[in-house]
C-alpha cells in the first residue's frame, strides 16, 4: 500500500480486524438455504441481513415484491412467489448519492443435497453461495460499516437494496432498483469477480426470458390425425426458427432451453410450451430481436394453425462501457494499486442487477464482491482472504468518490445535481 491516505490507512486497518468475524459470519449465511424459490430460508436471510444493517443505515425497510405471472406447463398463466426485498438508505437528503446492491438469494433449492460449507484449503471454502454471492453482501456491509465508523463519508448519501429474486431476474424487485437507482449517480453491485484473480465485469450484454404457450387441437392419432394440430410441431418449428437468430441478427446470442407438451403417443398434442432466453448486445440488437419474435410467432400461427401466446420481456438492458463508466474503473484500477491489487476488466455474457441500474443513467461497476468461482455448482468456492480485500477496495473507491474524484466524468452525464431525483 503506497498511495493511502492517513484516513484510508485507518480505514483498511479496521476492516483487516474483521477478517475472522467476515469468514465466520459467511459460513453462518452460507448455512441458511436461500434458494429463489425457498421462501423460508429468504425470510431468515432477510432478518439477518437486516440486522446488520440497521447500526448503520438511517432507515431500513422491507418491501413486498412486485406480482409476477408467468405460462405454466399446460400453457395457463400462474403466478410466482418471491421473498421480501431490503432498502436501507443514509443521509436521504443528501444529492451526491451511491446505490449499492446485492442479493440474497442462490440457485440452490432446500432440496439441492450441496447445503454446507468445507474448507479445501487454508484460504478457500466451498459453500452454496458463499462467492455468489453471500460473500459479496459481507463485503458491502464492512465497507459502509468501516467508512461510517470514522464518518469518513459525510457529505454521501448511500441507498443499499437486497433483493431476494436476482438469480431469477429480478422480476418483483425491479421496480424497487429502478427507484433507488433514479436517486443516484453511481453504483457498486457486489457480484463475486469475473476470475479468481480477481477481474471484474465491463459492458455486459441484455436478457430476455420468454416462454410461449402453444394452442393446437387434439386427434386421434390414427383415426383423424388430419383433424388434429400438433402443437408440439409447431413449437418445435418456434424453437428452430428462434434458434438462426444468433445467425441472423449480428449481436444475439439465442439459446432454446425447453419444450414441453404432449400426451399419449396415439393423441396428436394440442399443448406445448416453449422457453427461451436472449442477449442482445445492445439496444439496437434487442429491438430487432423484440421484432422477429413477433414475425416469427404470426407465422408459425398462420402456418400450423395453432394460437401462440408469449410471455416474458426483456428484463435486464445491455450495459454498456462508455466513457464515464471507464472513469469509474479507473478510479478503481487506482485504489487496487494503492492498495497492492492489480485490477483489470473485461466484458461478460452474463448479467446482474447491474445491467438495471445502467439503465437509469448510473454508472456503475457490478463484480465488487469476492474473488471465487465454480457459481452456480456444488463446487462454487471463495477466497477467505479476498473478503477484506474487496472491503477495502470498495471503501477506498466510495471515499473518492466522495471526495469528488469522479465529478469530471460525472458532469459529462447527467452530473451530482442532473436528472436525478432526491
Amino acid at each position: 500500500m503506497t498511495g493511502l491516505s492517513p484516513s484510508e490507512n485507518r480505514i483498511v486497518e479496521h476492516i483487516e480486524a474483521r477478517r475472522s468475524a467476515m469468514a465466520a459470519q459467511l459460513v453462518e449465511w452460507a448455512h441458511v438455504n436461500s434458494g429463489s424459490r425457498h421462501l423460508a430460508g429468504l425470510e431468515t436471510m432477510r432478518t439477518l441481513i437486516e440486522a446488520s444493517l440497521v447500526p448503520l443505515a438511517d432507515s431500513v425497510e422491507t418491501r413486498a415484491p412486485n406480482p409476477v405471472t408467468t405460462i405454466d406447463d399446460a400453457g395457463r398463466e400462474a403466478g410466482l412467489d418471491h421473498g421480501s426485498n431490503l432498502l436501507a438508505r443514509k443521509r436521504p437528503h443528501a444529492t451526491r448519492r451511491m446505490i449499492l446492491t446485492g442479493h440474497m438469494d442462490t440457485v440452490f433449492p432446500a432440496d439441492h443435497a450441496f447445503q454446507h460449507c468445507r474448507m479445501l484449503d487454508t484460504d478457500m471454502l466451498n459453500g452454496p453461495g458463499t462467492a455468489d454471492m453471500k460473500a459479496g453482501l459481507i463485503v458491502m456491509i464492512e465497507a459502509l460499516a468501516a467508512l461510517e465508523s470514522v464518518n469518513a463519508i459525510p457529505e454521501l448519501g448511500w441507498d443499499v437494496v437486497v433483493n431476494a429474486d436476482e438469480e431469477v431476474s429480478s422480476l418483483g424487485s425491479a421496480a424497487l432498483l429502478r427507484e433507488a437507482a433514479r436517486r443516484c449517480q453511481v453504483g457498486m453491485t457486489f457480484e463475486p469477480s469475473l476470475t479468481p484473480e480477481g477481474r471484474l465485469a465491463s459492458s455486459r450484454r441484455g436478457s430476455g426470458n420468454f416462454i410461449g404457450a402453444v394452442a393446437g387441437r387434439a386427434a386421434h392419432a390414427g383415426r383423424n390425425p388430419e383433424d388434429g394440430r400438433n402443437a408440439v410441431i409447431a413449437a418445435a418449428d418456434l424453437a428452430l426458427r428462434l434458434n438462426s437468430l444468433s445467425e441472423e441478427i449480428p449481436g444475439l446470442a439465442t439459446n432454446v432451453a425447453r419444450i414441453a407438451g404432449g400426451s399419449a403417443n396415439n393423441i396428436v398434442p394440442d399443448q406445448a410450451v416453449l422457453s427461451w432466453n436472449m442477449r442482445p448486445l445492445g439496444q439496437a440488437v434487442q429491438h430487432r430481436a423484440e421484432a422477429a419474435i413477433a414475425t416469427i410467432v404470426a407465422a408459425i400461427q398462420e402456418e400450423h394453425d395453432v394460437a401462440i401466446t408469449v410471455s416474458g420481456q426483456f428484463a435486464r438492458p445491455a450495459k454498456p462501457f462508455d466513457v464515464r463508466h471507464q472513469a469509474l474503473f479507473g478510479l478503481i484500477r487506482e485504489a487496487g494499486a494503492d492498495l497492492g491489487l492489480h485490477i483489470d476488466w473485461q466484458p461478460s455474457g452474463g448479467v446482474c442487477d447491474g445491467n438495471n441500474i445502467a439503465a437509469e443513467n448510473v454508472i456503475v461497476v457490478d463484480t465488487m464482491g469476492a474473488r471465487g468461482g465454480a457459481i452456480h455448482t456444488d463446487r462454487e468456492f471463495v477466497i477467505l482472504s479476498s473478503l477484506t480485500e474487496r472491503a477495502a477496495l470498495a471503501a477506498v473507491s466510495i471515499m473518492r468518490i466522495a471526495q469528488g474524484r469522479l465529478d469530471a466524468a460525472l458532469q459529462s452525464g447527467s452530473g451530482w445535481m442532473g436528472a436525478k431525483h432526491v
